[in-house]
């Protein structure tokens, strides 16, 4: 069902008809929770699939939408880049992973996923809406939606034309104060969606030898950054090559200790969502 809360619009719709917000009469999802950065590069994607493949894990339905169209890197993420996806009258039926999640993607629906989407904002935008409402996405508790980055066209049509429950920030340690996680935090509030809370990436590293955790940046600034901003911080990341493989090796590799963080995390979104 549409949420008009998040509609920007929602002070100045005089009907149903006017609201913003799309439905979906094929799909019944509980809770849309939308994967967003301030700029690339920060492993928004990576950590939008982890969060995906955990509350699977905790048993629940799960599903993510690709909406960085021309970044596209969930497929590879989930292992699923060698199917793609099919439809049928009543609309686009997503690929679903060996454990079950269901993915839509661009690269699920061309023939070579080297070749660059040369496609001005407004048809991205509306690519990324018709993953929202011509996807067969059945029941789901959780839709995991990978945002494209920054706060441009397509941000803003996903979040005005999606019902989203809430949004995770993911950030690196020198960005996290500055202005671009500032930008796009502030629009997220100004179309009155909840920030569930930050997770930060590439937040330290382990010393190979003692286990010892060496952070690069300083954290002072992060904690108080957080407290005027009435955010959580949602979990820490190192920066480790086995994250960075994830694609090709999977999460199997990943230590206890990432493993653990993504598992406290799963638990923080069940609870703010419950």
């Amino acid at each position: 069902m549409a949420d008009c809360n998040n509609c920007s619009s929602k002070d100045n719709c005089t009907s149903k008809d006017a609201c913003m917000i799309k439905d979906n009469p094929n799909s019944n999802v509980k809770n849309i929770i939308g994967v967003m950065s301030g700029k690339g590069g920060v492993g928004k994607s990576t950590v939008s699939a982890m969060i995906a493949e955990e509350l699977n894990r905790k048993g629940f339905k799960v599903g993510i939408l690709d909406a960085d169209i021309t970044g596209p890197s969930i497929p590879r993420l989930l292992k699923v880049s060698d199917r793609k996806a099919t439809a049928n009258e009543f609309g686009i039926i997503p690929v679903t992973t060996e454990d079950g999640i269901k993915v839509v993607s661009l690269n699920l629906l061309t023939e070579d996923e080297n070749q660059p989407v040369i496609w001005r904002g407004p048809i991205i935008a509306g690519v990324v809406e018709q993953f929202w409402t011509d996807v067969l996405w059945g029941e789901l508790d959780y839709l995991i939606i990978d945002m494209p980055p920054g706060t441009g066209d397509v941000a803003l049509t996903v979040m005005q034309s999606i019902p989203i429950s809430s949004i995770i920030m993911v950030s690196v340690p020198q960005d996290l104060v500055s202005m671009i996680v500032a930008k796009a935090i502030n629009m997220v509030k100004k179309m009155n969606i909840p920030v569930l809370g930050i997770v930060e990436n590439m937040s330290y590293i382990n010393c190979p030898d003692c286990g010892k955790k060496i952070r690069i940046f300083e954290s002072e600034n992060t904690l108080e950054f957080l407290k005027e901003n009435d955010l959580e911080l949602l979990g820490e990341l190192p920066m480790c090559k086995d994250i960075a493989n994830i694609s090709q090796d999977g999460n199997q590799i990943l230590d206890e200790d990432i493993k653990e963080t993504f598992k406290n995390m799963g638990e923080k979104i069940v609870d703010a969502l419950d």
